[in-house]
This record gives C-alpha cells, sequence and structure tokens, in this order.
C-alpha cells in the first residue's frame, strides 16, 4: 500500500510566489512556458563546448498550466487545490498529492517561494 503524505493545515494556507527573475508567457495552446537562464561554471562550459542554450525553455503540461496561472501571490495552496479540482473535476480525489508535490518540486528547483503562517487576509 502507498504511504500517505500528512500535510499540515497551516501548509493549505500558505501564499505561494512566483520568482521575479524567471520570464515566463501563456502560449497560443493555453499552456505556460517558464525560461529558465543556464548560469554557472558548468553551464558556460557546456555553452561554449557543445552549444547548449544560455536560457532553456520548459513547457508546462496542462495541470502545470494551472498551477503555475494560479500562483499569483494571493491564493493559498487550498485555493489552487480547489481550481484544479475544478478544472479536472474527474481526478479530483488525486489533486490534493498533485499538487502538494508539484509545489514541492516547484519551491525546491527555486521556481516558486512558499512563506508560512499568515492566512489570506491577515493583518500584520
Amino acid at each position: 500500500m502507498a504511504k500517505k503524505k500528512k500535510v499540515s493545515a497551516n501548509y493549505f494556507d500558505a501564499v505561494p510566489t512566483r520568482g521575479s527573475e524567471r520570464p515566463w508567457r501563456v502560449k497560443d495552446d493555453g499552456m505556460v512556458e517558464i525560461d529558465m537562464e543556464n548560469k554557472g561554471f558548468y553551464n558556460t562550459i557546456a555553452q561554449k563546448l557543445f552549444k547548449k542554450p544560455r536560457v532553456s525553455h520548459i513547457a508546462l503540461d496542462k495541470y502545470g498550466s494551472v498551477v503555475w496561472k494560479n500562483i499569483d501571490g494571493k491564493n493559498t495552496v487550498m485555493d489552487i487545490i480547489r481550481a484544479m479540482e475544478s478544472e479536472f473535476p474527474k481526478e479530483k480525489d488525486r489533486m490534493l498529492d498533485r499538487v502538494v508535490t508539484y509545489l514541492a518540486t516547484l519551491q525546491t528547483n527555486g521556481f516558486i517561494t512558499m512563506p508560512r503562517g499568515k492566512k489570506k487576509g491577515a493583518k500584520s
């Protein structure tokens, strides 16, 4: 049996924000594409020796595109889960795990930040 992830209630109140250093666009097909600059020593060598691009264009799938569009600095994780459930109602039972895993991947790779603790609309 697969192990279930435990997610704290505070996590659902977190408001993820996109990194401003990552330009992105919505393509004609509605999918999101994010630009990622390949920096650093090894990337510079690969660019010079192997003609690797300075900027990679990361095309998100239909799920990732909906999540990314909903990361606006206002929506909580729970708001994003609800948006995904609305967009993909037949997959509602898998949406919690899918969104939490995807947000963790985005955070690990520096595409988003995930401050914790304050609820939407809470005063400082």
